[in-house]
């Protein structure tokens, strides 16, 4: 099936992309170091544009629950390399959305005032330092928490930490699996942001840089790689627009599986095909490439993935 976004998404999508291209890889760097001020500002640029909205009801100040928007956005801010706590705050937006607690918190995540991290069952919550929102996932139910020290990520700007929990639990029984199937979902989209970022970045390196008097990506085993990448992307586009649409579990499963793998692929071939420079640190593709690995397994590794959507397929088939 061919999904094509509408004028009005188009226009939202560009405009978020507008808002994105100004030096948002320097944010990136100072997040990376601890220092949140230009993040901060760029979130609330991000809550103003109705990004975070997209996961909240419009009777807490959100735009209701929009799925196939979301998806479109956390394209875009993939793409952009844009740091900190994003599917943990439409995770939280999910989980807290039940009297007393949504009209508390949710108007705050919706208009981009506060993010909100969420540390899954025996995980680590990104970016609890500057999130002030923090919640951990317990067997004994949903808690404000306290951070721990921040520890060392392949991705510098994902900055993990530990979190424990305060005081009694706000929800015993949180939505636990649907606030996952918002967050795979945000994950997917933003993972073939990435990977979309990193084909562009090396289609225009290896036009530029020239061996034998030639550009390298004249070479048809250059061609061959680029074209490779371009497909898996490509086939993963359409699971994550699908996927938006039905919400399905499996769905956003597959989806996840997909786009994480494509981005990874494309990380690969942008990384060979730049050579030693894309080893270093300070270039600014090093940001896309520990991303796209690090979102692989963010909010579920690959082999859980794949175990729910052949589950899904056997049961539908046992049915």
């Amino acid at each position: 099936m061919r999904f094509l976004p509408d004028a009005e998404q188009r226009a939202f999508t560009d405009a978020l992309g507008a808002l994105l291209a100004a030096d948002t890889p320097a944010v990136a760097r100072e997040w990376s170091r601890g220092e949140h001020a230009r993040g901060r500002a760029l979130w609330a640029r991000l809550g103003a544009a109705g990004v975070f909205g997209l996961a909240v009801p419009e009777e807490y100040g959100g735009a209701g629950r929009h799925p196939v928007e979301l998806a479109l956005a956390f394209v875009e801010l993939g793409r952009h390399a844009v740091p900190g706590p994003l599917v943990e705050t439409v995770a939280a937006a999910v989980l807290l959305d039940a009297p007393p607690h949504a009209g508390r918190f949710l108007p705050r995540l919706a208009a981009g005032e506060a993010a909100a991290t969420v540390a899954p069952p025996g995980g680590l919550a990104l970016d609890g330092d500057a999130a002030p929102l923090r919640l951990a996932l317990t067997p004994g139910g949903l808690y404000l928490a306290t951070p721990g020290p921040v520890r060392a990520s392949l991705d510098p700007a994902r900055r993990l930490t530990p979190l424990t929990p305060d005081g009694a639990p706000l929800l015993t029984a949180p939505p636990y699996e649907r606030a996952l199937c918002w967050a795979r979902l945000a994950v997917a989209a933003q993972a073939l942001g990435v990977g979309l970022a990193l084909l562009d970045r090396t289609v225009r390196y290896v036009g530029q840089r020239t061996q034998f008097g030639v550009p390298v990506g004249s070479f048809q085993a250059v061609k061959h790689r680029l074209a490779d990448a371009k497909t898996a992307l490509e086939f993963a586009r359409p699971l994550v627009l699908g996927a938006a649409v039905s919400m399905r579990p499996a769905d956003v499963a597959a989806a996840k599986l997909r786009a994480c793998e494509a981005a990874y692929t494309t990380a690969r071939t942008a990384l060979h095909l730049h050579g030693a420079i894309g080893y270093t640190a300070e270039y600014d593709l090093s940001l896309w490439l520990t991303k796209a690995r690090a979102l692989r397994g963010a909010w579920g590794a690959p082999e859980e993935c794949r175990e729910l959507v052949l589950a899904d397929a056997l049961g539908e088939v046992s049915g």
